[in-house]
Order: C-alpha cells, then structure tokens, then sequence
C-alpha cells in the first residue's frame, strides 16, 4: 500500500515522514485562484474559508489520481491533496509573499487567536477499480503572544520563514516561540491534520499503519 502526496509542501513531506510514510511526491497542476474564481462565479458571492479549503484540496488530490494510472500505472494505495487558510478577525489570509504584507498581518496577529481551516482529499487509486474520495477540513485556533518586539519581528521576517507560509507563521519551526496556544489537532497548524488524514483512509477501507513504508520499499 503506498502514498502519494499531491503537493510540494515541505511541511506536509515532514509530517508524513515523522509519521513512517515516506511517500511519492507529485506536484498538482491546477490553477487555484482559477478554480477558486469559478467556484465564486457559479456560487454567487465568495466561499467560506472552509468551503475553499476544501474546493482546492479536492482539486489537488484529483488532479493528480487522474494522473496516476499513465504515469504510475501500477499504483495502488492512497493520494492524499490539501490546502490550508488562516482566518483571523473575518478576515481569511493565504501566504504574504512579502515583506510588507507579512508585518502587517503580524502587527494584527500579536495578543489575538486566528483559526487555521485545513481542506484534505484522499482518494483511493488501484489499477482494478475506479478512484473513490474521502474528504473533510479540519480547524485549529492558534493565539499569539502579545509581546513579540518589533525587533523579534524585524529578525522573524528577515528569515524568509512567514512569506511562504499561510497566515505568516508556522508552529513547528521558527515561528512556534511566538505562538502560546493551540486548540486542535496541532498537526493541523504545520500543514495537514494526520488525525484527520487517517480517519479519511480508515472510510476508503486504508489501514493506516499498513502506509508506514520507507523510501527502500518503494519502486
């Protein structure tokens, strides 16, 4: 039984790895803010953050188990996509990119608690049956302390760490000392909910221990 991660995310490879799976890794191709656009189109207005996460995630993972059987034919096991947002003060915030933009969300996120809605698609892929989806979000509250100095600031964006991230922070490396509480499955800050990821597997009839493989078993 084996896994692919629809995704590139570093932190999405870690988790899977500190969990005894070491898995394929293929990038989606799918453009999200087009997929998002026509989701808001044909829905009217815009999406909740949970809807989104869920629409992108769903994307992801079918993008790629669509591709799986020409360029992995003997595949058999799971694909597993996601997508992640953190809303805080009704407002929903992906990654800054940027300098500028990761200070300001960082001024607003200080003494506050956001919420970090993560989307997951698991398909199950086998040669001899059709692909069958499970998939669910998952939401964890993050609070920040509210004395992070503008030095320890200055220092953090310096880093590089909070541009490609969303929300700006991270609680599993640099950023986790500014972080003083979460309420959730923590996995879900770092990138997916494994929690969530194994009760998806566990409906598509997945076993999840019969997932722990190392970068030898697979061919």
């Amino acid at each position: 039984m084996r896994v692919c991660l629809a995704s590139t995310s570093p932190a999405r490879l870690m988790l899977l790895r500190q969990a005894g799976i070491e898995p394929l890794i293929i990038s989606p191709e799918v453009d999200e803010d087009a997929v998002a656009a026509d989701a808001e189109a044909e829905h009217g207005s815009a999406l909740a953050p949970d809807e989104l996460v869920l629409l992108l995630a769903r994307a992801k993972a079918a993008d790629v188990a669509g591709r799986l059987p020409v360029e992995h034919p003997r595949f058999d096991g799971i694909v597993i996509g996601g997508d992640s947002m953190f809303a805080l003060d009704g407002h929903v915030y992906g990654k800054p990119h940027t300098p500028e933009v990761a200070r300001a969300r960082w001024q607003q996120m200080r003494g506050a608690t956001g919420i970090l809605h993560s989307g997951h698609s698991v398909f199950r892929v086998s040669p001899d049956a059709a692909p069958a989806e499970a998939a669910a979000v998952a939401e964890a509250a993050v609070s920040f302390a509210d004395d992070v100095t503008e030095a320890e600031l200055d220092a953090y964006i310096a880093s590089g760490e909070p541009l490609h991230v969303a929300g700006a922070f991270t609680v599993d490396s640099l950023g986790g000392a500014f972080i003083t509480r979460v309420e959730g499955d923590p996995s879900t800050v770092v990138g997916m909910s494994l929690s969530t990821v194994r009760r998806l597997a566990a409906d598509l009839g997945v076993t999840w221990t019969d997932l722990w493989r190392t970068a030898t078993q697979i061919s």
